[in-house]
C-alpha cells in the first residue's frame, strides 16, 4: 500500500523546523512525505530543500485555503491512502502501521483517524479530533473526548478501533480513489468543517469512517487561526449550518435549519453577555453569509445522495449546556 502524507502549509517555517523532523523519521520507510505549499511568502520551501532534500514539494498558485490547498495539491500525487496532516502535528514511532493493517483487512473502509491529544498537554484529548468526531441532531460536531470545549483526560478509554462519523482534517486518511470520487473537498468552504462535509458524502456513498485508537499524534491546534479569533467563528457557524442544507436527510431539513438558526442566536447572545461582542458578530456575519450561499447549497443539495444515519436522538447543546453533561459516555 502507497501512502503519502501530505502537509499543507502557508508561511509556516516555524511550524516545519519544529514538526516536519517526527514526520520524516517516524514515516520515511511506510510513505512519502510532502509538503504542498499555499503560496507561501517566507522562506518555507527553500528550508524544506535545504534540510530535508527526501521531502517531495508540490507549490500551489495561490492560498486556496485548507479545502483548495489540498484539491489543487492532491493532483500531483499517486498513491493509494493519503494522509491530510497539519503543520502542527507530531507524530509518533509506528504510527502508520495500525492505520495500514485497519485498510488492508477492509476495503470498504475510506477513511481513518487516529487519536489526537493535546500537544500543550498530552495527557489530554485535543480539541479538532480526540478520539473520533460525531453529529448530534441539529449537526453540531463533538467527538469523542471533547464536548464542546470540553476535553477529557486520556486514560485508554479510547484506545480501541470503532466506527465514527467524521474524521479530522488535522490528521485524515484517506483512499485516493474515494477522494477523487467524491470530487475533494468543497471549496466553498474555505477551511473547518470541510472534513464533515467530505465525510458525510462518504458515507452517503456506502463507505465507512474508522478510528484507531492505537496510532497517536499530537496536535497544537489553532495554530493556524487561534480559537479567539472571530474568523475561526465566522467559519465554524456558516459552514456547519452549509453541511446541514447540504446533506441533512429531507424529513429532517426545516425542522434542523430553523432549529439551527434560533440555536446560533441564542450562542449570540452568550458571546455578548460574556462581553465577546467581536463573537456575537461574527456569527452575524456567519448568518448572512450563509443566506448568500443557501441556494447555491439547495442545488449541490439535489446532487447529492443523503443516506447517512447521523445522530438524530442526540442534542449536545441541551445535554451539555442544560443538563451539564461533559464526558462522553454520558451522552445519551
Amino acid at each position: 500500500m502507497k501512502i503519502a502524507i501530505v502537509i499543507l502549509n502557508w508561511n509556516g517555517r516555524k511550524l516545519l523546523e519544529q514538526f516536519l523532523p517526527s514526520v520524516v523519521n517516524f514515516s520515511s520507510k511506510e510513505a512519502e512525505v510532502y509538503v504542498a505549499d499555499n503560496a507561501s511568502s517566507d522562506t518555507s520551501i527553500e528550508y524544506i530543500k535545504e534540510h530535508f532534500p527526501t521531502v517531495k514539494i508540490v507549490q500551489n498558485e495561490v492560498n486556496g485555503g485548507y479545502a483548495k490547498g489540498y484539491n489543487d495539491a492532491l493532483q500531483h500525487i499517486q498513491a493509494d491512502v493519503y494522509c491530510l496532516l497539519n503543520s502542527d502535528i507530531e507524530v509518533t514511532e509506528n504510527w502508520l502501521t495500525p492505520i495500514a493493517e485497519v485498510y488492508k483487512n477492509d476495503h470498504n473502509i475510506a477513511i481513518i483517524q487516529p487519536k489526537l491529544l493535546d500537544f500543550k498537554d498530552k495527557t489530554k484529548f485535543e480539541y479538532a479530533g480526540a478520539g473520533g468526531g460525531f453529529i448530534d441532531l441539529y449537526g453540531y460536531p463533538y467527538c469523542r473526548g471533547r464536548v464542546f470545549n470540553f476535553l477529557e483526560t486520556d486514560t485508554g478509554q479510547f484506545n480501541d478501533t470503532t466506527e465514527i462519523f467524521w474524521a479530522s482534517g488535522a490528521c485524515m486518511f484517506i483512499r485516493s480513489e474515494v477522494y477523487h470520487k467524491l470530487g475533494g473537498f468543497d471549496e466553498d468552504y474555505f477551511a473547518h468543517q470541510e472534513e464533515i462535509d467530505l465525510c458525510w458524502r462518504a458515507q452517503n456513498e456506502g463507505y465507512n469512517i474508522k478510528y484507531v485508537g492505537s496510532s497517536t499524534v499530537y496536535h497544537v491546534g489553532g495554530a493556524t487561526l487561534q480559537e479567539s479569533n472571530p474568523h475561526k467563528t465566522f467559519l465554524n457557524f456558516r459552514n456547519s449550518l452549509l453541511n446541514v442544507v447540504k446533506n441533512v436527510p429531507k424529513r429532517w431539513f426545516l425542522f434542523v435549519v430553523f432549529s439551527r438558526l434560533i440555536l446560533d442566536g441564542i450562542a449570540g447572545i452568550k458571546f455578548a453577555v460574556e462581553l465577546r461582542p467581536i463573537h456575537t458578530l461574527a456569527i452575524l456575519k456567519a448568518h448572512l453569509s450563509f443566506y448568500k450561499n443557501f441556494f447555491k447549497f439547495l442545488g449541490k443539495r439535489r446532487k447529492l445522495q443523503k443516506k447517512a444515519n447521523y445522530n438524530l436522538h442526540t442534542s449536545v447543546v441541551w445535554q451539555h449546556f442544560i443538563l451539564g453533561k461533559k464526558k462522553y459516555k454520558d451522552l445519551q
